[in-house]
């Protein structure tokens, strides 16, 4: 027998069906677009850090590249203060519409752990485009300290307990955090005493006040030449281009040590897929260009490039890695 109710109950089912179908069909069309006219105004890019430093400086060479591909305006917006938070937060709540992006250094990671509470979720509230930048530190010591390498550094910490000590540019940078995660995987207790900005604390080992340092290469690498510094080894799993006959941390005896500065790229977590692609393909593009090489080069870095996915997975786990050092050490910022 013919069941009325089941008849109607079907059909509903199918009408919600072809209109959930057509509600996603034109969702996409309507991404598609907004891409396809992207970018339709001025593009702002928010820097959470102070003007002239690393991350503001390769923000303006994207931000020209992209101005002169696109032909729209992008500006660079530093918004320095509480340690990236203010800047951050900002972009975090700006419209969805790939029209405001956020220039982001390692802090971005290490601030999920460092403070108890933040007001945007590092994971949750943006949509990574790609990475920018990945540089190593290096570890430098002071010339007067007795050693050449890696192994001969622990074993003095070993025999010297709290007598060594190394200076870095405020709580929570990876110039600090380093150093901890130096502590916790060779064993040592090597003091960390902080000053006001990099400068400072590169100063203060350049005049012998403190032992040793790691120490991103352009603050570095004048004092090195001129044999003020000796760098024993490179933080990252491969040799740096630039000083290419420093060993890294595994061949210096410390296997599985790694840290890398990176600078990545992000939109507010609601844009566009289509969006955040065509911005990936755009900066990746320029990154294949001598020009930008060049001026990544004259800067001490080199360009890396990424999927949104693959930076979204690395932000995971820089942000575990970080986590895990942070409460080993005990650290929380104020």
């Amino acid at each position: 027998m013919f069941n009325v109710q089941k008849y109607i109950k079907n059909r509903e089912a199918a009408l919600i069906c072809i209109a959930g179908a057509a509600l996603a069909a034109c969702g996409a069309a309507r991404a598609a677009d907004a891409a396809a006219s992207y970018p339709s105004k001025p593009i702002r890019i928010v820097v959470p850090t102070a003007p002239g430093g690393g991350v503001d400086t390769l923000a303006r060479i994207i931000g020209q590249k992209l101005t002169e591909s696109w032909g729209q305006q992008v500006i660079v917006d530093d918004r320095g203060g509480a340690s990236g938070i203010i800047g951050t937060e900002l972009a975090a709540r700006a419209p969805a519409d790939g029209h405001t992006l956020l220039m982001v250094p390692t802090a971005f990671a290490i601030n999920a752990s460092l403070f108890a509470k933040l007001p945007y979720s590092p994971e949750n509230d943006f949509a990574p485009v790609t990475i920018i930048s990945s540089e190593p530190n290096f570890l430098v010591v002071h010339p007067s300290l007795p050693v050449r390498t890696v192994k001969e550094l622990i074993a003095l910490a070993r025999r010297r307990s709290d007598q060594l000590n190394y200076s870095f540019g405020g709580l929570g940078s990876t110039a600090s955090l380093s150093g901890e995660l130096f502590n916790q995987m060779a064993g040592v207790t090597i003091v960390g005493i902080s000053y006001k900005g990099n400068g400072p604390a590169m100063t203060a080992l350049i005049a012998g006040e403190v032992s040793l340092m790691f120490s991103g290469l352009p603050a570095a690498l004048p004092s090195l030449k001129s044999a003020r510094l000796r760098a024993l080894a490179v933080t990252s799993t491969a040799h740096s281009p630039f000083l290419p006959n420093v060993p890294t941390m595994a061949e210096a005896g410390l296997p599985g040590y790694e840290v890398t500065n990176w600078i990545g790229l992000l939109a507010p977590s609601a844009t566009p897929r289509e969006i955040v692609g065509k911005l990936n393909a755009e900066v990746v593009r320029q990154f294949t260009t001598s020009a930008v090489r060049e001026r990544f080069a004259a800067f001490g870095v080199v360009p890396a490039a990424s999927s949104p996915r693959q930076f979204a997975v690395f932000i995971k786990s820089e942000i575990a890695k970080w986590d895990t050092v942070i409460k080993q050490a005990g650290i929380r910022a104020n």
